[in-house]
């Protein structure tokens, strides 16, 4: 059975006379290195002048050497011996023997432990976390606001620009809208007979209606897809089109099911809505579609040949010119002018899109955009002289110079304008 050793019969450490553990190196409390220097004497001298022990006292030499319970530890031979007046260098040992006993105090000779308080891992979002565009320091939270200055962030849609073969669109925020609620779709595909088709769809979030982001994106995606997958086909561009927007509002009526309109709908909001205007171009033909205010313009190649405008709103302002009512700069100068008789979304009183077909008889380009653009060049003549003379070479340069446009106008609106060159250039045949 183990006994605890008497105190009398422990070494002692030389420096602070602490009492010491068998196979001690270091002194527990002090770290003094008892390999390099002899254990303090007692009061009659153990050493010779010449080194040699006298055997007056081994039992205190030993118990300091080996420990007072039995033999060394099989560390390894001894260190040599060293004369008084120049201390022996501590020996290597190898990391094994290292005694892990806690109890030993500060251990210099162990291996490096982990520290009492370690610090956190760092967050692995910051690895990937966008930085803060005002402060440049801090992280930006899932709402879209610095963590840091509370900066409200750019968001994705707030500019967009896209490019496909010849056609191009480009979509901004505006200079007065919290949020981009516009959405297009451009891409370009082959007719069975090899021929190519261009196609723009540009849709325009309805504000007053919960999620209109949500209403445009998915209007102009459903359109999209549903007309680059029906004209290789062999479909009509004209009923193709007339089934892209059914499609389109069958989307967005989805959308007011969802558990993120049921949160958000309130008695005094609508389900998600979107207004929706396209153009498709081949060789020969030029193929427009709309629901709501948004328009498509006609400006040919030869500028002295007069630019046309190709679609009527679905707007108060349009119903009362029709009417005979007002006159157009009458009835565009009202306040009312702007509210919308036609428009995707649960809530519309019926789904009637409008269709129509032209076949220009020279080149030229068309404008499909939102009324942030068509704001500040309402007439034709206005939109055609804001276009610049290479659109049809350069349509994401003359689709950025419209956008412009409207910003130096004054930028109240979300902007999309998408831009198709007539007749579609072979070069546009392909995969969308």
């Amino acid at each position: 059975m183990s006994q605890i050793p008497r105190q009398a019969a422990l070494p002692t450490c030389p420096s602070c006379a602490e009492p010491l553990d068998a196979g001690d190196r270091f002194c527990g409390a002090c770290g003094y290195d008892l390999s390099a220097v002899p254990p303090r004497p007692d009061d009659t001298p153990t050493l010779t002048m010449s080194g040699a022990e006298v055997s007056a006292a081994p039992g205190a030499q030993a118990s300091a050497v080996h420990g007072a319970d039995g033999p060394p530890p099989p560390a390894g031979p001894p260190p040599a011996a060293a004369p008084p007046t120049a201390p022996a260098a501590p020996p290597t040992v190898p990391a094994a023997s290292m005694s892990p006993d806690p109890a030993a105090g500060v251990r210099f000779d162990r291996p490096a432990e982990p520290e009492e308080y370690p610090l956190q891992a760092p967050d692995p979002r910051l690895a990937v976390a966008k930085v803060c565009v005002a402060c440049r320091a801090g992280r930006v939270d899932d709402d879209g606001y610095c963590e840091n200055c509370g900066h409200a962030q750019p968001r994705e849609r707030d500019h967009m620009e896209q490019e496909t073969g010849p056609v191009a669109a480009v979509s901004d925020r505006g200079l007065r809208h919290h949020r981009n609620e516009d959405s297009f779709t451009v891409g370009h595909t082959a007719l069975p007979d090899g021929g190519p088709a261009l196609v723009a769809i540009v849709c325009d979030g309805v504000s007053s209606a919960t999620r209109p982001d949500d209403a445009s994106y998915a209007a102009a995606q459903t359109a999209g897809r549903a007309l680059l997958a029906a004209l290789p086909t062999g479909a009509h561009p004209q009923q193709a089109m007339h089934e892209a927007i059914v499609a389109a509002s069958h989307a967005v009526n989805a959308l007011a099911e969802e558990p993120a309109t049921a949160r958000e709908h309130a008695p005094h909001q609508n389900a998600p809505a979107c207004t929706l205007v396209g153009a498709i171009v081949t060789a020969g033909l030029l193929v427009v579609g709309w629901v709501g205010d948004s328009r498509v313009y006609w400006v040919p190649a030869d500028r002295s040949s007069p630019p046309a405008r190709l679609t009527e709103d679905d707007s108060w302002a349009a119903q009362m010119v029709s009417a005979g009512l007002m006159n157009e700069a009458e009835a565009y100068a009202d306040e009312r002018a702007h509210a919308i008789t036609g428009w995707l979304g649960a809530d519309a009183y019926e789904l009637e899109p409008h269709t129509a077909a032209f076949k220009p008889d020279r080149p030229g380009v068309v404008i499909v955009c939102t009324d942030g653009l068509w704001n500040y060049a309402e007439g034709a003549e206005e939109m055609a002289e804001a276009l610049p003379l290479d659109a049809a070479a350069r349509p994401l340069h003359a689709a950025r110079v419209l956008v412009g446009h409207a910003l130096d106008g004054g930028g109240h609106d979300n902007v999309t304008v998408a831009l198709v060159p007539f007749p579609a250039p072979a070069q546009g045949a392909g995969s969308a």
